[in-house]
């Protein structure tokens, strides 16, 4: 299966020199760790891939109205269709019954495609890590 769904380095990167050179990931665990970095990249953070990322950063410190939480759907959507294509994205959910601690929960339900496994990732985002 790690063929077919692809390996990479570990996040965040670790090295054993006694086995490999660097640590790696596979299968759906690779993928879990891109949708991290993918959910907590801001938007012109990568100097070659100025699209990269989500922009939660810039949408939060806004009134979590429903426009605002719609934005936010719809940049995770376009994040994922462009940067993670093993996935099919099926449904986004806003857990902010933390919100006054500071804590906004986003949760991805997503479909890999090459096996049809249904999965989950739940991303916390700390209001306060980021002022």
């Amino acid at each position: 299966m790690a063929s077919f769904l692809g390996q990479g380095w570990a996040f965040p990167p670790s090295f054993d020199r006694m086995h490999t050179p660097t640590e790696m990931v596979s299968e759906e665990e690779d993928i879990r760790q891109s949708l991290t970095i993918l959910m907590s990249t801001r938007r012109g953070e990568r100097f070659l891939q100025p699209d990269y990322g989500v922009g939660i950063y810039d949408m939060v410190c806004h009134n979590m109205d429903l426009t605002t939480r719609t934005q936010l759907k719809a940049a995770i959507k376009e994040a994922v269709l462009y940067f993670e294509p093993r996935i099919t994205l099926e449904d986004i959910l806003l857990d902010m019954t933390d919100e006054y601690n500071g804590i906004l929960r986003i949760e991805l339900v997503y479909r890999i495609r090459l096996t049809n496994v249904r999965s989950n990732l739940v991303f916390p985002y700390y209001y306060e890590e980021h002022l």
